[in-house]
């Protein structure tokens, strides 16, 4: 199978994914997930006309002649309105979030009151209508609030609790389980045997899945046997809509992902893409579950997933997905580059208001520590030829 351009990995990868049905949840669980409808209020708010300040309800007219006095006549706190009925040459105290009594058109502020036992006088006159939030003023009962697909940030939330929401439609959480496999690996905390080495992949690409809304069921290590890979792929299938394989993909006698899956029937997508880091990286599906095969070297699993595994997760759960793709200088020249789309390793800061990327010296894809430097991937296309210093790139932000 020859190496697939990234753009047409990226379509095949992307090609009928679409949210997931809806799930009510409780709007305390609700952070941060997508709306599956559209939300509409269950009340209006605020539900009557509300002092938006505390001072005085009153006729507006009553407070143009600088020498009249009014007359206080009762009180009303938010939570206990006034029962009776300003008129006129009358006021009642009142405080922000209270109910504006009957009668009245106005609130004086306080600090515009010269008040004497039970009598006030105004300072200043106030129009009508002024220090009032009007009935419906937020929103009104049955009017529509949140779009679907909005992303439910602090904001949405609390605007759904005034609404007197206590559960949403949301779009069901992707599911997303993670397979292992090398008789080489152990978790850590555990000690290695003399030719181990400790699984890493897992928890990086689970904190990206993690990153966009998706849940993830680990599964472990699996060790280089093909039912024990063919019986954790079966356990994935029951309870995934993506399985994530970790290594095994590629064309060694030890490399039994893809025979096992080929045997369980999927229907392969793609296999080996025009890349570097992560050229075996595989996609197909069995059934209705989506199957990505990421590499085994520690940094070609990473990079393919924030390229690869995030926006199909995203596409899954509801997610606007963009890139953070920009525009930058290079910091370092770089030589030509080969047929693979290169995603190289860098360094970013601002220069005179330029982004300037520079290229960590050593690339290899197995170091996890130059990948933990980098903030950016410089995007090389394939066949770049050499660039100096100062030449426009483009960069994929990581951070």
């Amino acid at each position: 199978m020859a190496l697939l351009p990234i753009g047409e990995a990226h379509h095949r990868l992307l090609d009928g994914a679409e949210p997931l049905p809806m799930e009510w949840v409780d709007l305390d669980q609700a952070a941060e997930r997508v709306l599956a409808e559209s939300l509409i209020a269950h009340r209006t708010q605020p539900p009557f006309d509300a002092s938006a300040m505390d001072g005085y309800a009153v006729q507006a007219e009553d407070t143009t002649d600088p020498k009249r006095n009014l007359r206080v006549i009762g009180e009303a706190v938010a939570g206990r309105r006034f029962g009776g009925r300003v008129g006129a040459g009358e006021a009642v105290r009142i405080f922000t979030g209270a109910p504006v009594p009957e009668g009245a058109d106005a609130v004086l502020i306080q600090e515009n009151v010269d008040r004497a036992g039970d009598l006030i006088l105004a300072l200043e006159p106030v129009a009508e209508g002024r220090n009032i939030r009007s009935a419906g003023l937020d929103f009104a009962e049955g009017q529509s609030l949140l779009p679907k697909g909005r992303r439910l940030d602090p904001g949405a939330l609390s605007l759904a609790a005034a609404a007197n929401l206590s559960v949403l439609p949301v779009v069901r959480r992707p599911r997303v389980a993670l397979i292992a496999t090398g008789n080489e690996l152990v978790l850590p905390g555990t000690e290695p045997g003399p030719d181990q080495i400790i699984a890493s992949n897992s928890f990086g690409v689970a904190a990206v899945a993690r990153g966009v809304g998706a849940e993830v069921i680990d599964l472990g290590v699996v060790p280089d046997d093909k039912q024990a890979i063919g019986d954790a792929i079966a356990r994935a299938k029951a309870q995934a809509d993506v399985i994530v394989t970790l290594g095994g993909a590629s064309v060694g006698d030890h490399d039994l992902v893809r025979p096992v899956l080929e045997q369980a029937g999927i229907d392969l997508s793609f296999w080996k893409i025009a890349m570097r880091p992560g050229k075996p990286l595989m996609f197909g599906r069995l059934g209705t579950t989506r199957v990505l095969g990421l590499p085994g070297n520690p940094v070609a699993s990473l990079v393919c997933s924030h390229l690869f595994l995030a926006p199909l997760l995203a596409r899954l759960g509801g997610l606007e997905y963009v890139a953070d793709i920009r525009d930058a200088r290079l910091g370092l020249a770089m030589a030509e580059n080969g047929e693979r789309e290169d995603y190289v390793r860098a360094t970013t800061k601002l220069v005179d208001g330029a982004l300037v990327a520079t290229p960590l010296p050593v690339q290899d894809s197995s170091m996890l520590s130059t990948l933990a430097q980098s903030d950016a991937l410089i995007i090389r296309p394939p066949f770049a030829p050499p660039a100096q210093a100062g030449s426009s790139c483009r960069v994929f932000k990581l951070r």
